[in-house]
């Protein structure tokens, strides 16, 4: 009986969290680094502290329920959900497994960061064998090089563009999602769990 309240329990937080990222994905914005159909949100923090709190299960639930939601509303043919699911799974399931190992403010930096660098990593080899390659069904390849080429003329190639400003932009990404949940973790923390504890 205990087991099914946890279940139950688990399975409610982690919908809660996965509405909260859904909504915070409307609220993204440019970065001046970045062309503009690259954007800027902080929808990955809720599935951190779903991952931290609940398990990297939870976190990469929610990362899955977040974007088969915003498959509802967008008009990216579904090509940017699959980028921000598997880029969100990088990041919080190693993060919620060392965690989970390691239930310490040390265990969760460590990995949060690490989440964060395989995400910055794979996000390499996936925008450019799997993400441009769908993104050309909907602009030509010379036109999203066209918008890397309007910031730094340099850029020669897509490989060239996604090490120059999409690794960096990651890898930013995933810190401000680490550093804000390092934040606000403390507080929410005993709100997730029904206790006055923080875990």
């Amino acid at each position: 009986m205990k087991k099914k309240k946890v279940n139950i329990r688990t399975m409610t937080i982690t919908g809660m969290l996965a509405a909260i990222a859904f909504i915070l994905m409307f609220f993204e914005f440019s970065v001046p680094f970045m062309p503009t159909f690259i954007k800027m949100d902080f929808s990955e923090l809720p599935a951190l502290i779903g991952a931290f709190s609940l398990g990297p299960v939870s976190g990469a639930a929610i990362c899955l329920i977040k974007n088969l939601l915003h498959l509802l509303t967008s008009n990216s043919g579904g090509v940017g959900e699959l980028s921000n699911c598997i880029l969100g799974f990088c990041f919080v399931i190693p993060a919620g497994m060392i965690y989970k190992w390691k239930k310490t403010r040390k265990g969760a930096l460590i990995g949060s960061l690490l989440g964060a660098l395989i995400m910055g990593a794979i996000s390499v080899p996936l925008n450019y064998f799997i993400i441009y390659p769908l993104y050309t069904n909907l602009w030509p390849i010379e036109a999203i090089l066209s918008a890397y080429q309007a910031i730094f003329s340099g850029t020669n190639s897509l490989l060239q563009a996604l090490l120059i400003f999409n690794l960096p932009f990651t890898l930013l990404k995933g810190l401000a999602n680490v550093l804000i949940t390092f934040l606000i973790y403390k507080h929410i923390s005993p709100l997730i769990h029904g206790t006055n504890q923080q875990r």
